[in-house]
């Protein structure tokens, strides 16, 4: 396997930081929004929201379930949240951190995947843009 890389992706979201940070730990908003595609079915969403805690979101994508976990690192509403991450194909455990900073009536968030496999850098970078790009969806 090649080396690891960091993968960064920063936007611009028409929400106050409060409203964003508390995206990422509502289990009721999350399965539309995190880790979900357009053609698959989200069937489970569980939010432990303490430091410690951990969350699972469970999304069937045609015949496979696709599990994403992850545990609570920091969480400082509503400026950071870091959480260790790892999936039903790869229970090696990666660090993502969401830093999010008032930016005029809205947000800056800036998310950051450390311990991403080179050679899937550019997935990664896609994946998250478009969690982010549904994350945004969800809250303006």
């Amino acid at each position: 396997m090649a080396d690891n890389v960091s993968v960064t992706v920063e936007r611009r979201i028409a929400a106050p930081p409060e409203r964003v940070f508390d995206a990422w730990l509502d289990p009721d908003g999350l399965g539309r929004w995190l880790f979900a595609t357009p053609d698959g079915v989200m069937e489970k969403v569980e939010v432990e929201p303490r430091v410690g805690g951990r969350f699972l979101v469970v999304e069937r994508r045609g015949a496979d379930l696709a599990e994403h976990h992850g545990e609570y690192l920091e969480l400082d509403r509503p400026r950071r949240l870091v959480f260790d991450f790892w999936t039903s194909f790869s229970a090696e455990r990666t660090r993502v951190s969401v830093d999010i900073a008032p930016d005029g009536d809205g947000s800056l968030l800036t998310l950051r995947h450390e311990g991403v496999w080179a050679d899937y850098e550019d997935r990664t970078r896609q994946g998250w843009t478009m969690i982010v790009g549904n994350l945004a969806k969800a809250v303006e």
